[in-house]
């Protein structure tokens, strides 16, 4: 009888212990889940934190047209958009053989030219992300009035690819060039208020399906290899 229940109190000593076996499983189970989800809580709000000083909260430029994503010369019955990149040798040479007499058909009332600043060549700017810090610049610039003479002013003294392109105070050095010192516009670069606005173009361009500069529409129908020839003569299309 004596031996019955030795056994069976050793039984029960194997199930408590059993138990208290799985217990301790559950408890370092949980307490792994829990570090595991700190530590991605915390590896989220870094790089969220990180984002947000690189680029700092989206600001629209009150000035910038088309949803908020161009800046406009003329007030024509037919619209321009042109696509580009402050970095791209394409831009640079359309804007050489191009830019002027789209700006003089602007002028005359003939036509509403939209500039798109965007920044598709961060990758040719040695980490510097030149093309996004010029659109951004761009956009101080058009906010402050002088888009087009800051815009003329960046091609002028374009940059190559694959070098680390112009430097914030370059750009304010030439912007003075162009007449424009303002103080918020220097801040502005400085601080990189429209870095944000400038990826933002940039996405809606690629939403568009768009994916090089420069990419002109004229009344929303892309120009197959734009050249001053075949943009003039959509733009002849479609004045009737």
């Amino acid at each position: 009888m004596s031996k019955g229940k030795d056994r069976a109190a050793l039984a029960r000593q194997v199930v408590a212990d059993q138990k208290a076996a799985e217990r301790r499983r559950a408890v370092t189970l949980w307490t792994s889940v829990a570090v595991v989800l700190v530590l991605f809580v915390a590896g989220l709000i870094g790089y969220t934190t990180l984002t947000g000083q690189d680029e700092g909260e989206l600001v629209v430029p009150s000035a910038a047209v088309d949803d908020g994503s161009a800046f406009a010369v003329g007030s024509g019955p037919v619209t321009v958009d042109v696509y580009e990149d402050f970095m791209c040798p394409a831009c640079g040479n359309f804007e050489q053989t191009t830019g002027p007499a789209l700006k003089q058909l602007a002028g005359e009332g003939r036509i509403t030219l939209r500039f798109h600043p965007v920044a598709i060549l961060d990758r040719f700017s040695k980490g510097a992300e030149y093309s996004t810090r010029a659109a951004a610049a761009s956009a101080a610039a058009g906010q402050a009035g002088k888009f087009t003479e800051f815009h003329d002013a960046l091609y002028a003294n374009r940059p190559e690819e694959n070098t680390t392109g112009l430097t914030d105070a370059k750009m304010i050095e030439l912007a003075a060039s162009a007449g424009l010192t303002d103080a918020t516009f220097v801040d502005a670069v400085n601080e990189g208020t429209y870095k944000a606005w400038a990826t933002q173009v940039t996405e809606k361009f690629s939403a568009k399906g768009f994916s090089g500069t420069p990419t002109i529409t004229v009344n929303g129908e892309q120009v197959t290899d734009p050249t001053a020839e075949t943009v003039t003569q959509a733009i002849e299309k479609a004045t009737g």
